[in-house]
């Protein structure tokens, strides 16, 4: 029988991205011996074992990673600091640690200063995940076919890395490295800006007054509906993802607002052209991403 590719594997953190991890190990048997769960509230750890999501239960991240060889962190990204912090002196010699956060530059810079000298971190991003949180709202099957981003420094070793590819193809996703800083420019246009703009559309609809608000509540056409599911996001998460990454996402805001004014530009001065031009602009990159199957 092969050898499991972590012997003992702490989550910390199980809501929906935690418990989709914890799930899809349990559809690949043997690459995980022990997987160990971690969360600070109570109901989320009660849950999770209602679940059967892993074999032990911590609430207390520092007794959770004792031991272990791989430890994920899956917490919003503002915990990282206090949570690396806490389980530092409790991680083994040559545990591998990773995460699953969307902002990488300030993953670094919290978790780094608290490791133990030489201990191998890889960070990932894993570019999967809906709007529901909880560790009720895992999906097994949520990364199959997905891309998975790690941002390991250049002194990082190549073994540990490897080792973080392997978790992240045996849960069915694709893997590809970037720098952090890349990283987090590339997300603030494709993820954190679109949410951004979501959670302003739907606060402008909920500042109109009442009656025009039940219209657009009980009218609402698909790009509208669209929105409010990217704005039914966990709060704490974005909160943290907006904060951790303002730099890239301000750029992309700026741009945006460039270009949005310039689009308006047009309509008011019936500029049909430009109109036509970003509209199939934009429909050749929905083509693109079903051709490539990422739709």
């Amino acid at each position: 029988m092969a050898e499991p590719l972590f012997k003992r594997l702490a989550i910390i953190g199980i809501g929906h991205i935690g418990s989709s991890i914890a799930l899809g190990l349990q559809a690949v048997p043997g690459t995980v011996a022990t997987l160990v769960i971690s969360d600070t509230s109570p109901v989320h750890l009660a849950k999770a074992k209602e679940l059967r999501l892993g074999d032990e239960y911590f609430a207390d991240p520092g007794a959770a990673v004792a031991g272990a060889d791989g430890v994920i962190l899956c917490t919003p990204v503002g915990s990282f600091a206090t949570i690396a912090e806490a389980i530092a002196p409790h991680l083994a010699p040559g545990c591998i640690l990773s995460d699953v956060g969307s902002t990488k530059q300030s993953v670094l810079r919290d978790v780094s200063p608290h490791l133990p000298p030489g201990m191998p971190f890889v960070p990932a991003h894993p570019l999967a995940g809906t709007e529901f949180s909880g560790p009720e709202a895992g999906l097994g099957d949520l990364f199959q076919g997905r891309w998975c981003l790690l941002t390991p420094e250049p002194e990082a070793d190549p073994a540990a890395v490897r080792k973080i590819e392997a978790l992240w193809a045996a849960l069915g996703a694709r893997t590809a490295k970037m720098t952090p800083a890349h990283h987090d420019r590339v997300i603030a246009i494709v993820s954190h800006l679109p949410h951004l703009i979501a959670f302003t559309i739907c606060g402008t609809a909920d500042d109109l007054a009442d009656e025009t608000r039940e219209e657009v509540l009980q009218f609402a056409a698909s790009g509208f509906r669209d929105f409010t599911r990217i704005a039914a996001s966990d709060p704490v998460m974005w909160r943290d993802i907006f904060i951790n990454n303002k730099d890239a996402l301000l750029e992309m805001f700026s741009r945006f607002s460039e270009d949005a004014q310039a689009f308006a530009r047009a309509v008011r001065w019936n500029d049909t052209s430009y109109i036509e031009d970003r509209i199939n602009r934009s429909r050749k990159i929905r083509k693109s991403l079903i051709d490539i199957k990422q739709a």
